[in-house]
């Protein structure tokens, strides 16, 4: 079954926002609590979630790379990026949300 883009959403900018803006140290979804860890070379904060029986991982901007994403860090925005399965399919920057164009049909 697919989820709603738009129920999709709320959960990325929520998640982005407890773990960026309050510094949560887990995730509560559902009835399910998700650790927030730091990664071991960057320390940047990341979060592994499931959302409709699919695991997502949020990982922190590291702002110390090329990206436009890494730009707006530097400026100060709280960016994540979440992956699935190895792929990026969206960011979330300051509570807006950017969907990578993926292969849906």
């Amino acid at each position: 079954m697919e989820h709603s883009s738009s129920e999709f959403d709320v959960v990325l900018i929520e998640v982005a926002r407890r773990v960026l803006a309050e510094g949560a140290k887990s995730v509560r979804l559902d009835d399910q609590e998700f650790p927030v860890r730091r990664t071991p070379s960057k320390n940047l904060r990341q979060v592994d979630f499931d959302f409709e029986g699919v695991t997502y991982r949020g990982i922190e901007q590291n702002p110390n790379t090329n990206s436009r994403w890494a730009q707006l860090a530097r400026k100060g925005a709280k960016v994540m990026q979440f992956m699935q399965s190895g792929s990026y399919v969206a960011a979330v920057a300051d509570g807006k949300i950017t969907h990578y164009s993926s292969k849906k049909k």
